[in-house]
């Protein structure tokens, strides 16, 4: 049975979706929960109704992160579990992708990323955990999606050369590749409502399980990598995604 009982828990993007799931499921399971999220007041309801730490803090903004681990540091002391989840999109052909859109995803997906990790690792206790949060995207070449899944593909490579670095010092990490999830993501793009539920509908008529993910189905097994039931598993990719890749010439 996964149990985090005594271990302190930092989830990044911790206010919404997956990663609000995720705080949720940790401190069901026993750990001790710090959320962190760039948005003061989501940050502060979210907090209140999990029963969990908050942090301000944007990933892509170094200064936050010192800050932030130096927080975790001097409350806690150590990690045992960081699932680096905060993320962005900004969906565009190729062509019409602006450099600004270019810069912000990259700057919290892939850069953020990195040094959260980096920064972290003088607090991370031997024998922790890391989870990456990326995405099918990574692998799928969907249209109008190539700076976030270039994002993500660089996510996934990162978590296999740090898993093979940190091998030492026990601590594993790992990716976690969903498929469509019912978060509020596609909200924020700006796209006209009836756009989204188009979409939507022709997403879920691909998948074979014919439902979209929920963030619990993430949390999920964002905790079991988290716990020492996966104490074996590093630098893995996980796909949850309902079987849309399975076979994508058949769909």
């Amino acid at each position: 049975m996964i149990d985090l009982k005594g271990k302190i828990a930092v989830i990044t993007g911790g206010n919404s979706g997956i990663g609000y799931a995720t705080a949720s499921k940790f401190k069901e399971l026993g750990a001790t929960v710090v959320i962190t999220g760039r948005n003061a007041s989501a940050l502060d309801q979210a907090a209140t109704e999990l029963g969990v730490h908050a942090l301000l803090a944007d990933q892509a903004n170094l200064k936050d992160l010192d800050q932030m681990v130096s927080q975790v540091k001097e409350k806690f002391g150590r990690v045992d579990a960081l699932f680096i989840n905060a993320g962005v999109a900004a969906f565009a052909p190729v062509e019409h992708m602006s450099e600004d859109q270019f810069d912000d995803v990259m700057n919290i997906n892939f850069k953020g990323a990195f040094f959260t990790l980096q920064k972290f690792l003088p607090v991370l206790n031997d024998g922790s955990s890391v989870i990456n949060l990326s995405s099918i995207n990574a692998y799928t070449g969907m249209p109008n999606t190539a700076i976030y899944a270039a994002s993500k593909a660089a996510l996934n490579s990162l978590t296999r050369t740090a898993a093979y670095e940190l091998a030492p010092r026990r601590i594993r990490v790992n990716s976690v590749n969903p498929g469509p999830v019912n978060t509020a993501i596609f909200g924020k793009l700006g796209m006209p409502e009836q756009a989204i539920n188009e979409f939507a509908m022709a997403m879920q008529n691909r998948i074979p399980l014919k439902r979209f993910g929920e963030p619990l189905d993430i949390a999920n097994l964002v905790a079991f990598l988290a716990s020492d039931e996966a104490s074996f598993i590093t630098g893995a990719e996980y796909n949850i995604d309902g079987g849309i890749n399975i076979n994508p010439l058949l769909q």
